[in-house]
């Protein structure tokens, strides 16, 4: 309300009219007294006719209280009445510490009062000596006057603090004889209740007891970083996560083995996969572990890993080659060396990499992995944790041939080979096409993949029937040369159109089609018209530009902004994989048009049906015109019938472009 402070008038009140509502005498009486300032007027007399009323006084001094007012105003003992707080909430704890032991009688069983040193604190106002100056005062003697040293004084505003006593309550906790395990969280419901906080995949338990089942077949090999970078905290906690990882996810009968490794300029020490058959001792094991500190050389132990983890020696006889290998990187520390050729050679032996840091390493992790969705990313210790399951479908995506490794996609990749973009850079980009290879299954009924070079006119390195596994289209990839000529995106768009994405070249009906443009932006102001061409006839170009070039020109070959991608260096290439694989399968998952592009051969027209299309030819026959009519008894192709009109299915589809293909071998 403001105004000053008139306690001894609060207290004459008090007196005067009773506690408002109060009962007989049978019940205390407790008067609590906050302040932080000094009354106004005399509160001793006041203050004793009270505690003769065998009322019970408290004081509470807030902020920066007189405490020897305070002293005056609360009961004796004065340690147990006179409290102190920084502001009015905090006083409350306080207060119900103290009031349970000597008024309130019925406090919880169990529970005590306990005093702890503390100090209070009070602001005053005291006097300060400066020094003696010359001062000039008056003299008996008329017209005179007189000179004297007298005292400076000045006010000054002191904190001073006090040693004091302070009291809390303090009840058992149910939580004490800690019920829930795993890493589990008891959280106290009351004095006597509880309930168990549990880890992810300790949920099944009231107290965090039940396992979950990793629910797939891998060789799963951990790379835990133990460089100095990482620090000693950084490292226990990937051993801890490790445990509870394992802990949770893999159990008595599971079909997976497991491995630890643990680097920093060298690969320390090994647990190898298969070698512990149970649970505890591979526990054993990892706590065996010890914080080594050296230099952070992630590539080199890349390397190391690939070479040695999974090798089928005596040493690794649990390893069953015939399982997914999984290799997860724990590290929160900058690599010292270079990780991307280490990455790359760990993929080319078929491992799946998968990384586990904090925000800080997202970079880092992606270039390991090349796949922005291989990485398991916390944002604070408590957090990776709370990743079990992320890790866990991501360790069973390895080898899982859902989603678009199980789509059918008819997908070339068109590569500027041109000056404008330099051999090294060019060996950039056909690193890039090798990895995206990688996120399919290569042969005849799932994904078929074409490469095409361009510089001034396009070449086709390999069409899409050409290659019937993931090891034979790596090594063409290898084997494509440099050009070094001006570029043209358009000769090479109207090669992929006219020579590329057609049956007599491979391409199947029925089956989504896409184009991966990879450019520097040179040479695109001709390929606006083929890439229409190709879209009008149900192939979407998808555009990768690596450098500065106009947007408008890029959009109107890409077609919409969905499918452009305009990175700003090479080097960057590998950070957009992830995301340029996931439009691909997006289309690779969308409806097909059956007509789209025209599967009828010499200017046939292709008309749909429910579920398939027929060809309707002029001068020429077969099931997509591929047989010229001839005139009096002149021998036709024994290889197909003679029925122009026959209904196709998407399987009779495939079927048909098998034979056809084994017709011109």
């Amino acid at each position: 309300r403001g105004g000053s402070t008139e306690t001894g008038r609060a207290l004459k009140y008090i007196l005067h009219k009773g506690f408002p509502g109060g009962r007989n005498a049978s019940v205390p009486e407790v008067l609590i007294i906050i302040s932080d300032g000094k009354s106004q007027g005399s509160t001793a007399v006041p203050a004793m006719q009270v505690k003769e009323r065998h009322i019970t006084v408290f004081a509470v001094g807030i902020k920066f209280p007189r405490w020897e007012e305070l002293h005056v105003l609360a009961s004796e003992p004065p340690e147990r009445h006179l409290l102190f707080a920084g502001d009015a909430d905090d006083a409350a704890n306080g207060l119900y510490s103290t009031l349970s032991d000597p008024v309130c009688t019925a406090t919880a069983p169990g529970c005590k009062v306990e005093s702890h040193p503390c100090e209070r604190r009070t602001l005053e106002t005291v006097k300060e000596l400066v020094g003696n100056y010359v001062c000039w005062k008056g003299s008996k003697q008329p017209n005179a006057v007189q000179a004297s040293l007298c005292p400076f004084i000045r006010w000054k505003r002191v904190l001073i603090k006090h040693p004091s006593r302070c009291f809390r309550t303090v009840c058992p906790d149910p939580c004490d004889s800690q019920p829930c395990q795993n890493g589990g969280t008891c959280v106290p419901e009351g004095l006597d209740r509880y309930h168990c906080l549990c880890l992810l995949g300790y949920g099944g338990d009231v107290h965090c007891a039940s396992k979950l089942s990793l629910e797939c077949s891998v060789d799963l090999l951990f790379l835990m970083d133990s460089s100095a970078g990482v620090t000693l905290e950084g490292f226990l906690r990937f051993k801890a996560f490790l445990k509870r990882f394992l802990q949770a996810v893999v159990g008595q009968d599971s079909s997976m083995s497991v491995g630890v490794a643990q680097y920093d300029d060298d690969v320390k020490t090994f647990i190898e996969p298969g070698r512990h058959k149970d649970t505890l001792s591979l526990m054993k094991s990892i706590d065996a572990l010890n914080f080594s500190g050296g230099k952070t050389l992630t590539g080199r132990a890349l390397q190391y890993i690939a070479h040695h983890g999974f090798r089928s020696t005596p040493v690794f006889a649990g390893v069953q080659d015939d399982l997914p290998r999984v290799l997860v990187l724990l590290t929160d520390s900058k690599p010292e060396d270079s990780v991307a050729e280490a990455a790359q050679y760990a993929k080319d032996q078929n491992l799946f990499l998968i990384g586990v840091g904090s925000s800080f390493m997202r970079a880092e992790l992606t270039m390991v992995t090349g796949n922005p969705q291989q990485t398991v990313i916390y944002s604070d210790p408590q957090d990776l944790f709370n990743r079990i399951p992320e890790l866990q479908r991501k360790i069973c995506s390895a080898g899982n041939p859902e989603g678009c490794r199980a789509q059918s996609l008819d997908l070339a990749f068109a590569v500027d080979a041109s000056s404008g973009v330099d051999l090294e850079n060019f060996l950039r980009l056909k690193r890039f096409v090798r990895s995206s290879c990688l996120h399919f299954v290569i042969n005849r009924d799932v994904t078929q993949i074409a490469l095409v070079i361009y510089g001034s006119k396009a070449h086709t390195v390999f069409a899409l029937d050409t290659h019937t596994s993931n090891s034979a289209a790596l090594q063409a990839i290898d084997q494509a040369p440099f050009l070094g000529d001006s570029a043209s995106a358009g000769s090479a768009l109207l090669h992929v159109y006219s020579d590329v994405m057609t049956v007599q070249k491979g391409a199947r009906p029925g089956v989504n089609k896409v184009v991966v443009l990879l450019t520097n932006g040179s040479g695109m102001r001709d390929a606006a018209a083929p890439a229409q061409q190709l879209r009008h006839n149900g192939i979407l170009v998808f555009v990768v530009v690596i450098g500065d070039a106009e947007r408008d020109t890029l959009l109107g070959v890409a077609g919409s902004p969905n499918y452009l991608v305009h990175i700003s260096s090479y080097e960057d290439l590998q950070y957009y994989q992830g995301l340029i694989m996931e439009r691909i399968c997006e289309e690779a998952r969308s409806p097909v048009n059956l007509c789209k592009p025209n599967p009828c051969m010499n200017q046939g027209v292709c008309i749909l049906g429910p579920g398939s299309y027929r060809c309707e030819c002029h001068g020429w026959e077969g099931p997509h015109c591929e047989t010229r009519v001839l005139r009096g008894d002149s021998p036709r192709s024994p290889a197909f019938p003679p029925h122009s009109h026959m209904q196709w299915s998407p399987r009779d589809l495939q079927q048909f472009s098998k034979a056809l293909q084994h017709s011109k071998r």
